[in-house]
């Protein structure tokens, strides 16, 4: 063999061998990459290609799956009482990522979950049975609250202090899941509510943190008395009425110009709501210390996840003297969600622990066995000491009793709360937040509840979280205390 022809045969087996190469780098990486693409229509078609697994509330299926006509997508999800439901399950879409409990468990329901896998599936490549998600809500205060807000713009979430798991989260106003479901339809539907200035696809329980006002309050009061800045919430503050705030000559004024606010005692500054004690109060800690025990309580953290995730409650820092004492009221920047004033008043029902709070118990396999125990595996943090929790459940039971937050009261039962109006808008020109957080007892049980109203019907001067917020949270109380 001369050299030029042994030249070639070098030079072709070298293209051979890197045509093997490619095509197997092609194959099996590139080949599972434009698998696994979100755009492949066959994944589309593989995920609809059969019923898909439930969500679970109360041992009832909330969720389900329909039979197509004329489409290569075999089946489509349909939702029971999708309203109500729709700030806990989201929706699963043949035309739109899944979103909320659909979205994290969509491998599960789909049967595409390798904890799913059984040998005959992995020998026969054959997806799996759809496994369920089995949530922590209890349909009658889910329903307690949805019906109570009504037609206004707002959120709610309740808590079982003693468990964390999460008995309602409602958004106001809610959407039909069912309505984008349909690859044919969903278009139209899509349009029509990301257009709708009401913002229904926006889970204000959960991801529309806001300035929580005076409920904010009760953090303060915890740092104080975890700090030993005061002993006690009977002890007499130093607290100068009116209150100018410091570095500047801006005077905070109190709603309620008559109540006795000049150095009131924590328990009287919660109940009359008096905003000069709670400024010099956070003033006098100095942000350091009230970030702290915000953070305890959850704030700063941007990844509480329920197992959806939580937008971020936020205690600022970098602040000036005037600024530190406007976050004591809940004002300037601080901002929180439903959920994690839920959370604050959970912890103090709860003798100063909090139980992390989740709204799924476990998950299963399409037989009923269990994959994943959440409940086994909620942890508990240790916000406050039990004598503070003590204190601070004695303070807010006079708010219900008689102060502002009246319209709480359940005979029988052990109601504390806390309300809050929170300024909206610059120079405050839009209408208020309306807030009420709160916990009640009675025979062995207990919950926890925070409402936030971000619009209602109520003229601008009506608005407040007694008059608003505290029926909707009494509501879903009693709904709690029954079940």
């Amino acid at each position: 063999m001369n050299k030029t022809i042994r030249r070639a045969a070098v030079f072709t087996l070298l293209m051979v061998l890197a045509l093997l190469v490619r095509a197997t780098w092609v194959q099996f990486y590139e080949g599972r990459a434009l698998a696994n693409d979100k755009d492949n229509r066959r994944n589309v078609i593989a995920t609809y290609a059969a019923p898909l697994g439930n969500i679970i509330v109360a041992g009832e299926a909330v969720t389900g799956s329909a039979r197509t006509k004329g489409s290569d997508l075999a089946y489509k999800r349909t939702y029971t009482d999708g309203e109500l439901y729709a700030a806990v399950t989201g929706y699963a879409s043949q035309a739109y990522a899944p979103t909320q409990l659909e979205g994290i468990y969509q491998d599960l329901l789909n049967g595409t979950d390798d904890r799913l896998k059984t040998v005959m599936d992995t020998v026969t490549g054959k997806r799996a049975e759809p496994g369920n998600v089995v949530t922590t809500i209890d349909p009658d205060v889910q329903k307690a609250g949805y019906e109570a807000l009504g037609d206004k713009k707002g959120a709610a979430v309740a808590i079982d202090p003693a468990t964390g798991k999460i008995l309602a989260v409602v958004s106001t106003p809610s959407y039909d899941p069912s309505s984008l479901t349909d690859a044919n339809t969903a278009g139209s539907a899509w349009k029509q509510l990301t257009k709708d200035p009401d913002k229904p696809l926006t889970n204000r329980a959960l991801r529309q943190p806001v300035a929580p006002g005076s409920t904010f309050k009760l953090v303060v009061a915890a740092a104080a008395l975890e700090d030993g800045l005061y002993r006690s919430v009977d002890e007499k503050t130093d607290s100068p009425d009116p209150y100018t705030l410091p570095g500047t000559v801006t005077v905070l004024e109190n709603e309620n110009r008559s109540a006795p606010c000049e150095n009131a005692s924590i328990r009287v500054a919660l109940q009359y709501s008096c905003n000069n004690v709670f400024a010099k109060m956070a003033y006098d800690l100095g942000q350091d210390k009230v970030r702290a025990t915000a953070e305890k309580f959850g704030f700063n953290d941007d990844k509480q996840d329920v197992p959806v995730r939580a937008y971020e409650s936020v205690y600022p820092s970098g602040m000036d003297d005037a600024q530190t004492a406007l976050t004591g009221i809940g004002q300037f920047d601080v901002t929180a969600t439903p959920l994690q004033m839920a959370m604050v008043s959970a912890a103090v029902a709860h003798g100063g622990e909090l139980v992390s709070p989740h709204m799924v118990s476990e998950i299963t396999d399409s037989g009923g066995d269990v994959l994943k125990d959440y409940d086994d595996e909620a942890g508990t943090t240790r916000i406050m000491s039990s004598e503070t929790a003590d204190e601070l459940r004695s303070a807010m039971r006079t708010v219900v009793e008689e102060g502002t937050g009246t319209n709480a009261r359940i005979p029988g039962a052990t109601v504390g709360g806390k309300t809050g109006t929170a300024q909206r808008g610059e120079n405050n020109s839009q209408t208020p937040y309306a807030w009420f957080t709160s916990y009640a007892e009675a025979d062995g049980k207990e919950v926890a509840v925070a409402v936030m109203v971000e619009q209602s019907d109520a003229a601008r001067s009506e608005v407040s979280g007694n008059g608003l917020a505290a029926p909707v949270a009494k509501a879903m109380m009693e709904a709690a205390l029954k079940g």
